[in-house]
Formats: C-alpha cells, sequence, structure tokens
C-alpha cells in the first residue's frame, strides 16, 4: 500500500473518527440536561490532566478524542445546557452544528468574491435577512459577520468615527449609558480614544440612559469646543435586559447630527417577536446595530454581527486606499468591480465562511421555529419572576424583560452590605452544587443574582427547582452572617 502523504487518514480511519466524533456531540444533545452545569478545575489539577511535552511521535487519533471526551468537555461551565441561567446562555441547535464541521471541513477563504463567490452570495443574503429583521432596508443596508458584540462594536465606532468625523480626532466624544457592555471601553481604547473621550450617561430608575442627562452633556461638551459624534444605546443590556428609549434618541441624534449605534448583541434578534418589536421600537433608525447569532439566534460559538443602515459606510471606514493597496490582491480587486469583498468591509483579510451555520438552520428550521423559541426565553423569565415573588423571601430589582430578572435575598434584619455577602455565597453553593448555574451582578452599588432563562429547552419545573434552591442556600447562610 503506498505511503499516506503527511497530514493525511485514510479513507477507514476517516470514517472511523467522523462516526467517533460525531457519536460523542450526538450524546452532548441527548444527554446535555443530566451533566452538571458548572465544573471548574484548579490549575494544578489541570495541568496534571493535560500537560504533556511537545510530541514527535503520534497518538492514536481516538485515544484523543477519548481524553477530549473525558477530561476537558466534562470541566466546564456549560453554557447550551437548559439549566445556564448566567451571563447570555448560547443554546445551540444540531443543523447548526454540522454547518460548522462543513465550514472546517472545506476550508473556503471567504474574504473576498473572487475566492468563493457562491459563499459570499450566502453571506451577502444573511446580511440582508438580518437588515430586514432590524427594520433597515435590505438593497442600501449592509453588514460584517465577525466573531461576536466586541468586534462588531469595535468595528461600529471605526465606522462611526470615519463617517462622522474622516478619521481619529483628539477632541472626539462617545456617549454611553452606566449600563453599556464593557466591551465599548475595550474597543474605544483599542481605537486609541482616552478615557476623557467617552462619557458615562446615567441611567433612571429602569437603568435606561436618561435623556436629559444625554442632553446636558452634549451641549456642555459643545460649549467646551469638543466634537460629539456618537451615542451608544443598549437593545438590551447583560445586566438587566434593559432597552434604552432608542426612539427618543434617535430624535436626539438626528438633532445633533450625532450617529446612534445600538449594541443589541443580545437582545436585538428578539425583534422577530411581538414582545420584542414593541420592546425595540426606533431601533430600525438606528445608524448601525450589533447583533450576536451565538446568542438569541441559538448559534455555536462564534458568530457576531455588525449591521448599518448605509453600506458605504463600511468601505469608507475599513478599504485600504490605493497607495496602501497590497500588491498581492491586485488580481482580485481586477476581476471583482462590483461584487463584494469582506475584507473591505472590516478588520479580517482571511475570515472562515461564518453564514454557512446560520443561513442553513435558518433555511431548515424556518424564522417561526426561532420565534417560537425566543418566546419561550421571555416566557421563562415571566414564570421565574412570578416563582420569585410568590416564594416571600426575594425582592425583584428589575422585572423580566428580554428574558433576564434580577432578585435579591429579603432579610429586613441583615444590613445592604449583609445581605452582599449572602448574595456572592449564594452563588458560590450553586454553583459547587451543580444543578444549576446563576451568578451575581452589581446594581446601583449592590450584589443582586440574575436569572437569563433563554435556552428554549428550559422548562417551568426546573426554574421553579432553581429558585427552591437558592432560597436554601440563601437562608443557610443568613443564618450564619
Amino acid at each position: 500500500m503506498p505511503q499516506l502523504t503527511p497530514l493525511q487518514l485514510s479513507h477507514d480511519e476517516m470514517k472511523a473518527l467522523g462516526t467517533q466524533a460525531l457519536d460523542l456531540v450526538i450524546h452532548h444533545f441527548e444527554t446535555n440536561r443530566e451533566a452538571s452545569v458548572a465544573v471548574t478545575l484548579q490549575r494544578a489539577q489541570t495541568e496534571s490532566m493535560l500537560r504533556t511535552p511537545l510530541p514527535e511521535q503520534a497518538t492514536p487519533v481516538g485515544e484523543l478524542v477519548d481524553i477530549l471526551a473525558r477530561d476537558v468537555f466534562p470541566n466546564s461551565l456549560k453554557s447550551d445546557h437548559p439549566r445556564f441561567y448566567s451571563f447570555v446562555p448560547s443554546p445551540t441547535n444540531f443543523v447548526s452544528v454540522i454547518g460548522d464541521l462543513l465550514i472546517s471541513g472545506h476550508n473556503l477563504f471567504a474574504g473576498h468574491w473572487m475566492a468563493a463567490s457562491a459563499a459570499g452570495q450566502i453571506e451577502v443574503n444573511v446580511i440582508d435577512w438580518l437588515n430586514e429583521l432590524v427594520g433597515f432596508e435590505p438593497r442600501a443596508a449592509g453588514g460584517i459577520l465577525v466573531s461576536g458584540g466586541s468586534m462588531a462594536n469595535l468595528s461600529a465606532i471605526a465606522t462611526a468615527r470615519e463617517s462622522r468625523l474622516g478619521g481619529p480626532n483628539e477632541k472626539a466624544i462617545v456617549y454611553c449609558s452606566d449600563q453599556t457592555h464593557s466591551s465599548m471601553a475595550k474597543g474605544l481604547r483599542i481605537l486609541g480614544f482616552r478615557s476623557e473621550q467617552k462619557r458615562t450617561i446615567a441611567t433612571d430608575d429602569g437603568f435606561r440612559l436618561s435623556i436629559p442627562a444625554l442632553e446636558a452633556a452634549i451641549a456642555a461638551d459643545r460649549a467646551a469646543g469638543l466634537l460629539p459624534f456618537c451615542v451608544v444605546a443598549n437593545g438590551g443590556t447583560t445586566n438587566t435586559g434593559a432597552v434604552d428609549p432608542l426612539g427618543a434618541l434617535a430624535d436626539v441624534c438626528a438633532r445633533e447630527k450625532l450617529w446612534l449605534h445600538v449594541d443589541g448583541a443580545y437582545g436585538a434578534a428578539a425583534v422577530i417577536t411581538e414582545r420584542g418589536k414593541k420592546a425595540l421600537a426606533g431601533m430600525e433608525r438606528a445608524d448601525s446595530i450589533t447583533l450576536d447569532p451565538h446568542k438569541w439566534l441559538f448559534q455555536p460559538y462564534e458568530l457576531g454581527c455588525l449591521l448599518v443602515r448605509d453600506s458605504t459606510t463600511l468601505q469608507k471606514a475599513f478599504r485600504v486606499e490605493d497607495e496602501d493597496h497590497a500588491d498581492y490582491l491586485e488580481d482580485v480587486t481586477r476581476w471583482v468591480k462590483n461584487d463584494v469583498n469582506f475584507y473591505e468591509c472590516g478588520v479580517q483579510l482571511t475570515r472562515s465562511f461564518k453564514a454557512l451555520k446560520l443561513w442553513l438552520s435558518m433555511r431548515a428550521f424556518g424564522l417561526g421555529e426561532f420565534r417560537r423559541a425566543i418566546e419561550i426565553g421571555f416566557e421563562m423569565a415571566d414564570h421565574a419572576e412570578r416563582t420569585l415573588r410568590g416564594a416571600g423571601t426575594w425582592d425583584i430589582v428589575t422585572p423580566s424583560q428580554m428574558g433576564v430578572v434580577t432578585f435579591r435575598w429579603r432579610d429586613a434584619a441583615k444590613t445592604d452590605a449583609e445581605i452582599d455577602a449572602i448574595t456572592r455565597a449564594t452563588v458560590d453553593l450553586m454553583r459547587n452544587d451543580g444543578y444549576a448555574l446563576v451568578m451575581s451582578t452589581s446594581l446601583r452599588g449592590r450584589a443582586v443574582l440574575r436569572l437569563c432563562p433563554i435556552n428554549p429547552s428550559t422548562n417551568g419545573d426546573e426554574i421553579e427547582e432553581t429558585i427552591r434552591r437558592l432560597g436554601v442556600f440563601s437562608a443557610d447562610v443568613g443564618a450564619r452572617v
């Protein structure tokens, strides 16, 4: 038998490995509910389990998959678990998982049209779908698929700066609320903005950006000779699910000639439901929107998206001018005149065929099935709020909105600081328990518990059991504080 070329398996070996890997994934989908939601190991444990010298010789690949099945995949936070209620869960679907397999297996370069024109057409189609969903006119609008909300937000500010200011300006000012995602501060720093170029605007009692406070800040900055150019609004905050007053913000931005960016990484996809559309009214007036399909469109990591009302703004921000253009891309630009080169719409040149998994699942299930899945998330958060109120031992800090509810242990004999300590200890006990994962956040300086039950496999009985356990743990800690 002739020797295989390097880094190749035989047909039978590929079939066996594929079957082993696929069986492992199917097993995960079928048994995920029975697994512990959260396992975090100490560094010493992972070193002893997984540290190996640089290998010169081969290890049977089936043995390596067994190591992953035994030592890696079980020892993690499972963001796709039905009882993972922390951060923003990322429940997936099997069709998109197969999409990721096809993406990796064919290894298409999707940076420009010449390399993958048919794949490019699918990406254009997917971007058009998302623009249609959020209320942008697909023929005029554009977008780019990226790794997630962090890169989408960074790209949005770069686009806004180029569109409104023509490039970096030391007098430029960006306005965010005190609930804006931390990725925005990181993106601004990467883009060269100093801390004094970001204004953090107070929020109202509902944790929504205050219009009067924003208007006062803009007026003060203009009077000081500065250049306000962008407002970042929230389309469903991570902390509470709050949606800023998007219509009123659009009015302010239109009057002041500011770019309006909506960070809807979590919540924007909910616009496909009646409840979400009502909450997000005015989002369609934004200049740009961040939307993460790997959140509330149930896609595997990594899949984020930046959408822009005017597609030309992306090219203006990211296209390299002729004098700096890469010589090795000359044939690409010579062949492709009127088609889409995605590397000219974002940071990356080399990029994968990210659109495939979303295209595949949306066509396989239809929008109605995604709508039903999102509606379950709303219903489960509502059910959690009702259960908390009925228990009589919890204070609702923020009611159910955009699939998030926050709450705090009630004990009139305890100080706020003691309740903070009870909250954090309850989180630790819940994580060690393994039944569900509930984490805390901070609102107005106080620790609160937070539930985000948006996995469509979540059910009311599990919500009730989770809250019961939280109550047991809080009462136990409270008796010792």
